[in-house]
């Protein structure tokens, strides 16, 4: 079985109904015939498909449907006239052809009959072809837009996960550096320590560069990889460094941006206890305020320029992580608290 397209289906419909419109106002006008009434229904859907239709291969054969309408316009008000008169002929040669055969009449010529009826049928053409020709190129032409839309979305998720890639090779490294230094300061003093922090780096290094810094993680994983890096600034500093952390257990399977509480405490580490000869406390909380994740990290010290302006790599990498994952739905602060302590702040949607 012969399965029709959209297009034919309009197309039949659409003209099954106009010449069933006119069949029926002259039904209930004087002296119908329903011989004349069927042949008319027949041959007004023949003709307004078989001129839409050439139209319609002509104007695909010539790439109209990809035109601007600046060059569009004047083409389908060319068309529409042209439709017009063909449509004209065609309908009033039908008119005069089925009366004759059918009525037996030859008392008017076909001239004559042409021009006592040509504009009317002139004028109902134009209404006609002017609607069909529109409404096809605004159904190819809102088309035309939805693949330009769908192309530049494309585009975007392609650049931005360029972006992110791109990121991702400059924060590896950043992290592996700040690992290395913690090791460092263990080599000589405490060789069985930095046996430790070397095993702990290991296991650092292996989960940051398995995961994708372009796709979100659990937030277990993320409080895995941030508990191994603390316990290896703990063998560093040892009394100096205290430690907190504060997950609500109910968010452990939710999404999260992968090292984003990882950098939060690499720069409490960095900028507030690594400054202070006394060390300090670094306390993270994770809990969710509505449908949102709240996700902070307190620590011992005060806030510097290079924090404030977001400069270093960790923070203004982390911050455009955040703009492009989340498109401003995220928010990303540093402040500095009372009693010499700086609190960061990340606010994301759950996910």
């Amino acid at each position: 079985m012969v399965k029709l397209s959209a297009y034919w289906k309009i197309q039949l419909i659409g003209w099954a109904a106009t010449s069933l419109y006119w069949g029926v106002s002259a039904f209930f006008g004087s002296s119908f015939m329903w011989t004349i009434g069927i042949a008319d229904f027949v041959l007004d859907v023949f003709i307004g498909i078989s001129l839409t239709h050439l139209y319609r291969n002509f104007a695909l054969k010539r790439g109209w449907n990809k035109f601007s309408l600046k060059k569009l316009v004047p083409r389908m008000v060319l068309s529409v006239l042209i439709l017009s008169v063909l449509y004209m002929l065609l309908i009033v040669g039908k008119l005069y052809l089925v009366r004759l055969f059918v009525l037996k009449s030859t008392s008017i010529s076909f001239i004559s009959f042409l021009q006592s009826t040509q504009l009317q049928v002139f004028i109902t053409g134009t209404r006609l072809m002017s609607i069909w020709v529109l409404a096809y190129h605004l159904y190819h032409y809102s088309r035309l837009e939805i693949e330009t839309v769908k192309e530049n979305a494309r585009l975007s998720i392609i650049l931005k996960e360029a972006q992110l890639n791109n990121l991702s090779t400059q924060l590896n490294p950043h992290f592996f550096f700040n690992s290395l230094n913690s090791i460092k300061f263990l080599v000589l003093e405490d060789p069985h320590s930095a046996r430790r922090a070397i095993d702990l780096l290991s296991d650092l290094l292996r989960n940051s560069l398995n995961n994708n810094i372009g796709n979100l993680v659990v937030l277990s994983d993320e409080i895995s990889l941030v508990r191994d890096y603390l316990e290896l600034e703990k063998i560093r500093f040892e009394e100096r460094l205290q430690v907190q952390i504060e997950v609500d257990s109910n968010l452990s399977d939710h999404l999260v941006l992968p090292l984003s509480i990882q950098a939060l405490v690499e720069n409490a580490i960095k900028h507030g206890i690594e400054k202070r000869k006394e060390g300090g406390a670094v306390t993270v909380k994770v809990e969710q305020l509505d449908s949102f994740i709240n996700i902070s990290v307190q620590n011992s010290g005060k806030l510097n320029k290079e924090i404030k302006d977001f400069s270093g790599i960790g923070l203004s990498n982390l911050k455009e992580r955040l703009l492009l994952r989340y498109k401003g739905r995220a928010s990303f602060e540093i402040k500095e608290m009372e009693s010499e302590t700086v609190l960061a702040t990340i606010l994301f949607p759950l996910e």
